[in-house]
């Protein structure tokens, strides 16, 4: 048999994969629920579920509902986030970018070498970064000063036993009251004190040490640091706060949207369809914004701040 003849290897089926993960994932699930269920009949479990009950307590003095500045934040956050998301499979997935950007050397940031040449789709994700962080800032510094960061931030122990109990209820189908706008419930708590307080920082940190901005002669900083580590965690933070948003989204459509849109978008804790309308109007936002991020639109854009071309 010629080469020619030789029968190639067929390569895997992505989808076939994608299929068989998600498969497994579903089984795992389904097995999970029927534990869940046949634990929370155990009599032992059943008291220790009424001494932990899925909240801890707030502390005295806690700040009630949410203020318009929040909502205001939980949409740029989703803005950027969504959009973060996009030009990062963008950057890790395009092998021919449509244009190239290179930094004008002349104006508050100013180097001896030539500035790096990068693709649109980098430059764009810099920028997301950039306006993200800003805004997160701005958020941890309000969120502190107006004291409601009580209601994301673990002020006890017990905040664990509860989660766990929060976590059974869940997987028993039988979820825990909610009550957002006094008190989320423990593991509610944990999931937004781990975006905020650790992925947040974490895709911050890793971003930034694969960034051209950081300093490449610095040998002991890069030897401590490596860019092999960034890559390895930057990656992995991104699929946590995919995964994080959908189960977000779900537990929101399906623990009462009316109330918990009006929560997050319109302040106050009514089942009116305000919140909802005000949410539709962000993801008509949102997905504009995606639509619109071509290099047509992008390239004068990015000629403010430097030259493009191919």
């Amino acid at each position: 048999m010629t080469a020619r003849s030789t029968p190639h290897k067929q390569a895997p089926n992505k989808w076939a994969r994608a299929g068989l993960i998600a498969g497994s994932l579903v089984v795992l699930l389904l097995i999970a629920v029927f534990a869940a269920r046949w634990l929370v009949t155990l009599e032992p479990v059943k008291t220790w579920m009424e001494t932990y009950t899925g909240h801890s307590a707030l502390p005295d003095g806690s700040p009630t509902g949410f203020p318009a500045w929040l909502g205001w934040q939980h949409f740029l956050n989703m803005f950027f986030l969504v959009l973060i998301v996009r030009t990062g499979w963008q950057v890790r997935t395009t092998t021919r970018p449509a244009a190239h950007w290179v930094r004008n050397n002349k104006g508050l940031i100013r180097t001896k070498g030539a500035p790096a040449r990068i693709s649109l789709e980098l430059w764009f994700h810099l920028c997301l970064d950039a306006l993200w962080v800003l805004n997160g800032i701005v958020f941890i510094i309000v969120l502190f000063a107006s004291g409601q960061w009580v209601r994301i931030v673990p002020t006890s122990w017990d905040v664990f036993p509860n989660a766990l109990s929060a976590g059974l209820q869940y997987l028993s189908l039988n979820w825990p009251i909610e009550d957002g706008w006094v008190n989320y419930n423990a593991l509610q708590l944990l999931a937004y004190f781990t975006t905020v307080f650790i992925a947040a920082p974490l895709a911050i940190i890793t971003g930034l040490r694969m960034s051209g901005a950081w300093p490449k002669k610095a040998v002991a900083l890069n030897k401590a640091y490596p860019m092999e580590a960034a890559r390895a965690l930057h990656f992995p933070v991104m699929i946590y706060f995919v995964a994080f948003t959908v189960v977000h989204v779900a537990l929101v459509l399906a623990t009462g949207a009316l109330r918990n849109l009006n929560h997050m978008y319109a302040s106050n804790d009514t089942t009116s369809w305000t919140g909802l309308i005000l949410f539709a109007v962000s993801i008509v936002v949102i997905v504009g914004v995606w639509f619109l991020a071509q290099p047509v639109f992008l390239r004068p854009l990015a000629s403010l701040t430097g030259k493009v071309g191919k």
